[in-house]
């Protein structure tokens, strides 16, 4: 056996032809996939997943330019470990000045004793989610729902005293976060997961009809006329909008002054954005955001069902003041059934689906007990904002060819039950994260708020060319709420 294990090449242009034949594309140019051995150890192909998602960015990328009539894309490369690594990227941010660097993120069981996983009274195992380090009120929650004081042996005594399941619909029932660990037969055998296979990993619906419009593009700036409202927040959905910043589009993040965030992943997935706060529950800036629906080609938003039409921003209310908006939907558990509307993270769509149990079935302790295991990455938000990007791609080229308005949908445990169906690799995986050399070969520096940033490019090169971030990121509410600002 090799030292190291190598990406699987032929999966990854299987796994490429496969997202293309979703709107009936064939491969117009070949890509190149280079890089070698994994980063991650992971049983997963999440190299493979990864590259083959951007690769099918960027062919859409050339399919717009050719559909514009301009010059077009001829080569595509994939740098395969650089965009493996880009699922943790948020880590792998270099800042010159510690003093302003964002802090660095502990594991959830360090910032709050109600988070990790559990065991319940049945033997069956729970993994409750911490929310944001700085909003202490959905762990003060979880401490009230069981009625212990915070302390993590309190914690663990009371869930070893319910089983998993009735505390897993307390604690949907009670608005937070928690699910018990399926295995990936459990969770394809279940109603959720039954509706979730149902439908492709990128969801592309017709939501109006209109004339086709000739989109004008060119091969170094495909999308340079694609203005994007982004009112996501960690991690899929400002992944999604940073994408299309690197394709060149104008992306204008909305957020709410006050609502909780993680710095680091600000600084990761803000390039290429401006940034400006509104108050949804003012009239005054809800009139803002519809005159900002109506200049805009994309809408983006990362909320459970049901809270964005609540607000007056549902699918249907902004294809009334904007038809030809591209709409997209991401959350966790899907976009049909009683678990549209639970909140979740990476962490539970890694659990529900079987993840965390075929990545712990390979971390076995001296009894030989299987316990469940997460992810050495953000595997399913990152690919998921890769594929709610292509998914607006897909969308502009069928409204160029045939016009109309579309809603994408994605969610993190489809983009798991996908990532799953790749198969897997045998154990042992031996991975090689990448060292201070390569890293540098890899990073795009920017002055910021935050001092000097070195962050990971994109690891797409388009006609022999790297593609860059447009530019930095910024606090937020750093700029007004308009597109020309």
């Amino acid at each position: 056996m090799n030292s190291k294990t190598q990406l699987n090449e032929t999966l990854t242009q299987t796994t490429l032809s496969g997202l293309l034949a979703m709107q009936g594309i064939e491969k117009p140019v070949q890509v190149d996939f280079t890089g070698g051995d994994i980063c991650l150890e992971s049983p997963f192909y999440c190299g493979e997943a990864a590259s083959s998602v951007l690769a099918a960015q960027t062919l859409l990328a050339a399919q717009l330019c050719k559909l514009g009539g301009k010059d077009t894309i001829n080569e595509v490369a994939i740098n395969t470990r650089l965009a493996e690594a880009s699922l943790v990227s948020f880590a792998l941010q270099s800042f010159t000045d510690q003093d302003k660097a964002p802090s660095t993120r502990l594991p959830p069981e360090e910032r709050t004793p109600a988070a990790g996983f559990f065991t319940c009274q049945d033997g069956r195992v729970i993994y409750i989610h911490s929310s944001f380090p700085d909003y202490p009120q959905h762990s003060d929650a979880i401490l009230q729902l069981l009625g212990v004081p915070a302390d993590r042996t309190a914690v663990s005594n009371a869930v070893a005293k319910l089983p998993a399941r009735e505390l897993e619909e307390r604690i949907a029932h009670a608005g937070l976060c928690g699910a018990m660990v399926r295995t990936t037969t459990e969770w394809d055998e279940s109603t959720a997961g039954q509706l979730l296979a149902a439908v492709p990993v990128v969801e592309l619906i017709k939501i109006t009809d209109g004339n086709s419009h000739q989109f004008l593009s060119s091969a170094d700036r495909p999308l340079a006329n694609l203005k994007v409202l982004d009112l996501t927040r960690v991690l899929a959905g400002p992944v999604c909008a940073r994408s299309l910043s690197g394709f060149g589009a104008d992306v204008l993040h909305i957020r709410g002054k006050g609502l909780p965030n993680v710095e680091a992943f600000v600084t990761d997935t803000g390039i290429g954005k401006k940034s400006a706060y509104l108050n949804l529950k003012s009239e005054n800036d809800r009139d803002a955001l519809r005159g900002l629906v109506k200049q805009s080609h994309v809408f983006s938003q990362g909320y459970r069902s049901g809270v964005m039409e609540r607000l007056g921003f549902g699918v249907e209310q902004v294809a009334e003041l904007n038809p030809d908006i591209i709409y997209v939907s991401i959350n966790c558990y899907g976009h049909q059934g009683q678990w549209c509307q639970q909140p979740g993270w990476e962490q539970l769509a890694q659990v529900v689906t079987g993840m965390a149990t075929h990545q712990g079935n390979y971390h076995q302790d001296g009894a030989g007990l299987t316990k469940p295991a997460l992810q050495p990455s953000a595997l399913n938000d990152y690919t998921t904002g890769y594929l709610a990007a292509l998914g607006v791609m897909m969308a502009k080229r069928r409204q160029v060819l045939e016009g109309g308005g579309y809603w994408v949908r994605v969610s993190l445990c489809r983009t798991a039950m996908w990532v799953q169906q790749l198969g897997c690799r045998d154990f042992p995986v031996q991975a090689r994260m990448p060292q201070p050399a390569e890293l540098q070969s890899w990073y795009q520096r920017f002055d910021t708020a935050w001092g000097e940033l070195a962050a990971l490019s994109p690891a797409i090169r388009m006609n022999g060319s790297a593609l860059q971030w447009p530019a930095p990121p910024v606090p937020l509410g750093t700029h007004g709420a308009s597109f020309s600002t």
